[in-house]
């Protein structure tokens, strides 16, 4: 299906749920309110014209200029043989959530999706957004007592971590933020 009618279909599902679309170059996608995104993701794997049932990733994105963090799901229409084999891969979207940096919060959809859950986790992890509803949202890169999230572009890297002194740049002894 071309990404044109994704967005029509969604557009015409979800109305003002649906805040903007960029369909042309090699990676089609639309806006989605963080509140309607459970919904949408659930419309997207299970209306038959799209079946966009594989989540192949969740990137996180740090866009400290707007004061915003969002995510970007990557999704694909797959379809396998009776052994799960892939038989075809169709259709293929994205969609876009950002929420403001001072309360990063957006729905989880690994109830959707399987894979969003270690996906979810990396995206707490090293950029601090909040999944809720996640059904085990913990740090999966980091240590358990790591604090902050390396990958936010404001992010001082620690001096030292229990006693282990850190340097930033490879071969300088002093390192300075």
């Amino acid at each position: 299906m071309a990404p044109e009618e994704v967005c029509r279909l969604l557009k015409e599902r979800f109305g003002d749920a649906i805040l903007d679309a960029a369909v042309e170059g090699g990676h089609p996608q639309s806006e989605v309110t963080p509140g309607r995104w459970p919904e949408v993701a659930q419309f997207l794997r299970d209306e038959p014209r799209l079946r966009l049932n594989l989540l192949r990733s969740i990137t996180a994105l740090d866009l400290i200029a707007d004061d915003k963090l969002a995510c970007v799901y990557d999704l694909q229409s797959v379809s396998l043989d009776r052994l799960g084999d892939l038989v075809r891969a169709t259709t293929e979207f994205a969609v876009k959530v950002a929420v403001p940096r001072s309360v990063p919060r957006i729905p989880t959809v690994s109830h959707v999706w399987p894979a969003a859950d270690w996906h979810e986790r990396e995206a707490y992890d090293l950029m601090g957004i909040v999944f809720e509803g996640h059904p085990d949202l913990r740090r999966i890169l980091c240590a358990d007592d790591w604090e902050g999230h390396p990958l936010r572009k404001d992010y001082e890297f620690p001096m030292e971590y229990h006693g282990i002194p850190a340097t930033t740049e490879y071969e300088l002894p002093n390192p300075t933020h």
